[in-house]
């Protein structure tokens, strides 16, 4: 069940990079996998601007070579396209499927406390983001100080409380 700061949450799953043809499609860089399962979730939300939000729906595509072509509606020819150019699609993080027990969606723990064993506060999960290896957990403490944990479950993350907020780890405060 999402609590209120689950369901008021977006989740990014593109941007626009491109046009394609002089028709009005744009090209898309699509963060799902697999990649065409980006036209599954509804409705997007384009942010042209920063916080600025407009909802979208009948978003049609396909595979266009290495990346993906799309239609969306308003977009009927090339300017209009072009004008799309760095446009980032997002979507309400209730749109999406419940993940399967012990697997989180990265949205969902942002803002949680963090802790070690020691019991010692490491501050606040501000982000995620993969080196490649495995997630990274970032963390500012309240005096702005950040760590980066790497998520890596039974190593460092030891276990996730959503319903109390809560990441345990084991890492030193002063790592």
């Amino acid at each position: 069940m999402l609590d209120e700061r689950t369901r008021t949450r977006r989740v990014l799953l593109g941007r626009i990079v491109g046009v394609h043809g002089v028709h009005g499609a744009v090209k898309l860089e699509s963060f799902t996998e697999p990649r065409l399962a980006i036209f599954d979730y509804k409705p997007w939300l384009l942010e042209r601007e920063p916080g600025r939000f407009e909802e979208i729906a009948g978003a049609k595509g396909h595979v266009q070579g290495k990346g993906i072509a799309a239609t969306l509606p308003g977009s009927v020819d090339r300017d209009a396209a072009a004008s799309l150019i760095g446009t980032r699609i997002w979507v309400p993080r209730a749109a999406l499927p419940e993940p399967e027990p012990g697997e989180f969606y990265q949205t969902d723990l942002e803002g949680l406390q963090v802790a070690n064993l020691a019991g010692d506060d490491l501050g606040r999960v501000s982000h995620l983001f993969d080196n490649g290896a495995h997630d990274v957990l970032v963390t500012r403490d309240k005096a702005g100080r950040e760590r980066l944990i790497p998520y890596v479950v039974d190593v460092y993350v030891k276990s996730v409380d959503l319903d109390a907020g809560r990441i345990l780890v084991d890492w030193n405060k002063d790592d």
